[in-house]
């Protein structure tokens, strides 16, 4: 499949509207270092609140490319409108972008039309296991670092988001996956596996958020072994078209306990 010529914005792929509609929660990532929220990941659901999967269920190849592209302008959209002052976390499909200079330019458009800093946009890689051409991938990593986005890989340490991915790609976050943050206060298997993440990252010079934590004794441990940014139930759950109630209140006594321990 040809990608799209450089700067070329005509391809038509990511051109017309879907046919149905969608909308965006969002949920926190927190800092139990400085006790406040990071950041915010924007996370697909239906109009009503459906879950993620009942939207994306309706996607079909001819969408994929529109959709990756709806997605991040409705994010960015409604960050602003509910003025998000915190990084906005944004997933994508890497096999959506043909030639990130030219796919981006919705991203942009929207970005200025909102005001909202390029900055203070992550983009999550999602979807790793249907990615063959990695140096592409590795290429579009490299080009949003160059406008001024950050990246993540989502899911590391579960199905194909492994440390082989490593060798090639570059990315400014690990997000680790729920399988190896659960029950890490007290399970001696994931313990080893987390401090193993823990040196990798400090090796590699990337920050860690630790996904899916549940759990209050899950976070301590967690913060106790340095993985400071932190997303979960445990502290909010995605917040259909709002963002969560003012958490400074539990982050700090969190924190407060962490310090007695």
């Amino acid at each position: 499949m040809a990608r799209c010529a450089r700067h070329d914005h005509s391809c038509g792929r990511c051109e017309g509207s879907l046919p149905f509609d969608f909308t965006m929660a969002f949920q926190p990532i927190v800092d139990l270092e400085v006790g406040n929220i990071h950041s915010y990941e924007a996370l697909v659901r239906g109009l009503n609140g459906e879950s993620a999967g009942s939207v994306i269920g309706r996607i079909t190849d001819e969408l994929v490319y529109r959709f990756d592209q709806a997605c991040r302008v409705k994010a960015i959209e409604l960050a602003s409108q509910l003025d998000m002052r915190e990084p906005l976390s944004i997933n994508f499909m890497p096999n959506a972008v043909y030639e990130p200079e030219a796919c981006i330019q919705a991203t942009m458009d929207a970005c200025k039309r909102m005001g909202w800093p390029t900055q203070r946009i992550n983009f999550e890689i999602t979807e790793t296991e249907l990615v063959q051409d990695r140096q592409h991938l590795r290429g579009i990593i490299d080009a949003y670092r160059a406008m001024g986005f950050t990246t993540a890989l989502d899911d590391f340490g579960n199905g194909y988001a492994n440390l082989d991915l490593l060798t090639d790609l570059r990315p400014d976050i690990l997000k680790i996956d729920r399988e190896l943050v659960r029950d890490c206060d007290h399970d001696r298997r994931r313990q080893a596996l987390l401090k193993a993440v823990i040196g990798l990252a400090g090796e590699l010079e990337v920050k860690l958020v630790a996904e899916g934590i549940e759990r209050e004794a899950e976070a301590l441990w967690l913060r106790d072994h340095g993985i400071y940014l932190q997303q979960g139930f445990f502290f909010a759950r995605p917040a259909l078209e709002a963002l969560s109630p003012q958490l400074a209140d539990s982050l700090k006594a969190l924190q407060k306990k962490a310090l007695s321990r």
